[in-house]
């Protein structure tokens, strides 16, 4: 198996997203495939290093004075940014822009504050028992905006050459039937 399809050993305690892609519906199927995870677990990734969560600790600096040693709060977190979180947050924001809207909630709900589906539903006003699919629908297009699934509309600059591509295929729109 490909690693899209199987990825590396997964803790089902770990995440909503973890436990949802290692359980089976009754026809033994899971609920997500492994691009979905992957993109997901990308995500999570990226939300961790642009440091968004927030600090449960706080960071007290040295301050020299008049004479004696005080100590100051630091509260300046953009000045404790790296390169790496700044990069991680561009890339957050371009995720979330990709996927829309009406999807960033599930994914940030789930993937990235691993807050469980009941709460997630409650929080983004979600009907009950869709949380599952919402986010489903949310992780395909993450995958594509992250290049693991392959999109099926050209972009504008493919838009002249996509049909020179071996595995061009156009799409039909499906015929409505008259009664």
């Amino acid at each position: 198996m490909s690693s899209t399809n199987n990825p590396q050993k997964i803790e089902a305690s770990e995440s909503p997203l973890s436990r949802l892609f290692l359980r089976k519906d009754a026809n033994g199927k899971t609920y997500i495939d492994g691009r979905q995870f992957l993109a997901g677990e990308r995500l999570r990734k990226d939300y961790e290093t642009a440091h968004m969560a927030q600090r449960v600790t706080s960071a007290y600096e040295e301050s020299s004075g008049s004479g004696g040693r005080h100590w100051q709060m630091s509260d300046n977190a953009v000045s404790r940014l790296s390169d790496n979180a700044i990069a991680a947050r561009e890339r957050l924001h371009h995720a979330f822009v990709a996927v829309g809207l009406e999807l960033s909630g599930i994914l940030y709900q789930v993937c990235c504050v691993s807050s469980g589906f009941e709460n997630a539903e409650l929080v983004l006003a979600l009907p009950p028992r869709s949380g599952k699919a919402v986010l489903a629908l949310a992780l395909t297009r993450l995958a594509r905006h992250y290049g693991i699934i392959k999109s099926q509309n050209p972009t504008p600059r493919d838009s002249i050459s996509h049909w020179a591509r071996d595995d061009y295929k156009p799409m039909l729109m499906p015929q409505q039937h008259q009664p």
